[in-house]
């Protein structure tokens, strides 16, 4: 059984959270909390696996509580709760270590499977959501490209010196996939990916998928090239 913890300053979405995804799942809400401060208590006290974060609220921001708690507990999983207007935070949490993000408003289901994904070592970054909080980065590597183009386009054939496999499992990473997934996908042993997966941590210097995801997101390195 799932354990985890809901951590949102709005009391009327912590209860509701903590009744509809008890009642369609066999996930445990062990607690919850309304501040970065209290979550870190929570996580003193209760054996969590998966924490549910927003980011704005009082005393201690979910930013700076996800930063505190993957230092002390780096194996309870992060999961932030966001609503379009917070996107351009979303960034620092996934840098200070979350697996991802979330709509508040996402449907109960889809919440519930993305908890699973998190807990069994997935990712969850929306595209969707994923292309607000990137699209004015994007932006911002396109205009800095056209005026370096002739040193850019030499760093980007070999993008952090990664090879024509290892991009495309990072962009097996960014679309969700489990080792197991690329590992059918591409045809490879599972040894073979968690090898490929470490040597892009390494070459990236991340430690998780997540920050792996947003390196490759913010420098566009899974970008379709010709051969």
């Amino acid at each position: 059984m799932i354990k985890a913890a809901i951590i949102e300053d709005q009391e009327i979405l912590r209860k509701s959270l903590k009744i509809v995804i008890e009642n369609i799942s066999d996930i445990k809400i062990v607690g919850t909390a309304e501040n970065g401060e209290e979550a870190i208590a929570l996580c003193e006290r209760e054996n969590l696996d998966v924490l549910l974060m927003d980011i704005q609220m009082p005393v201690m921001d979910g930013v700076r509580a996800t930063d505190e708690i993957k230092k002390r507990w780096p194996h309870i999983k992060v999961i932030i709760l966001t609503t379009f207007q917070d996107v351009t935070h979303v960034l620092n949490a996934l840098n200070a270590g979350a697996e991802g993000y979330i709509l508040k408003a996402v449907d109960p289901e889809y919440l519930v499977q993305g908890i699973k994904m998190v807990y069994h070592g997935g990712s969850l970054i929306p595209q969707q959501l994923a292309k607000e909080v990137f699209g004015q980065i994007q932006s911002s590597n396109n205009s800095q490209s056209e005026q370096h183009s002739d040193q850019d386009h030499n760093s980007m054939n070999h993008p952090y010196d990664l090879n024509h496999q290892e991009i495309k499992v990072l962009k097996c990473l960014t679309q969700g996939l489990s080792n197991k997934d690329i590992s059918e996908k591409m045809f490879l042993s599972m040894g073979t990916v968690k090898n490929y997966v470490s040597t892009i941590y390494s070459k990236l210097n991340v430690k998780n998928r997540s920050s792996a995801i947003i390196k490759a997101m913010e420098e566009s390195l899974i970008e379709d090239k010709k051969p």
